[in-house]
């Protein structure tokens, strides 16, 4: 990520941007269901750009504590991950596209543990969580508020599909909590 799109607070000198400024405000009145949901998964994954705004490809593939694999660079690629098997796997049904990053059964943790400082491999990281968030955010604009109630299978279970959206903002939570913490060790950078 080479844009320096939230760098410039000037009332809280140590967050990203101005309040008045922050892009997730203009989503923080949805109209409807879907588009609550919606909404709260956008703003997570601005978030997550947040975080990971200004730093390098040495500081984005640092880990965090060993014997921990995690690393904003290896959150970007896992949340692509995520995007790609809950959204074309699960919810259209595409179980043969291949998983993001050699993630498999025997690699679970691909997508942390072929985190390296290369910029290339960053670009590669953001280039594939913009593409996973591209197509979800395409399924979801056509998807009609009344199926969310609908089911899909997951293996050999049923699951209803705002259970699915309600469980993809629990994940980004998560793991923008743990940018949070990967930040500010990196270089003091709290909030927002």
């Amino acid at each position: 990520m080479t844009t320096e799109r939230w760098t410039s607070a000037t009332v809280y000198p140590d967050m990203w941007t101005d309040p008045d400024d922050d892009p997730r405000q203009a989503l923080a009145k949805p109209v409807g269901e879907k588009e609550t949901y919606w909404n709260y998964l956008k703003q997570y994954r601005i978030t997550l750009e947040m975080k990971c705004e200004g730093l390098d490809a040495e500081q984005l593939a640092r880990r965090s504590v060993p014997p921990s694999t995690m690393s904003l660079l290896g959150l970007v690629r896992h949340l692509a991950h995520v995007e790609q098997s809950w959204f074309r796997r699960i919810l259209q049904g595409q179980a043969d596209t291949p998983r993001l990053f050699g993630k498999s059964k025997e690699h679970p943790d691909a997508d942390f543990d072929g985190v390296v400082a290369d910029p290339a491999v960053v670009e590669e990281a953001w280039a594939t969580w913009r593409r996973e968030v591209a197509a979800a955010d395409q399924w979801l604009a056509a998807l009609p508020e009344a199926d969310l109630g609908r089911t899909v299978l997951r293996g050999t279970d049923e699951i209803p599909i705002r259970d699915i959206l309600v469980h993809l903002i629990e994940e980004y939570a998560r793991h923008v909590g743990h940018a949070d913490l990967l930040r500010e060790c990196l270089d003091g950078r709290v909030g927002q």
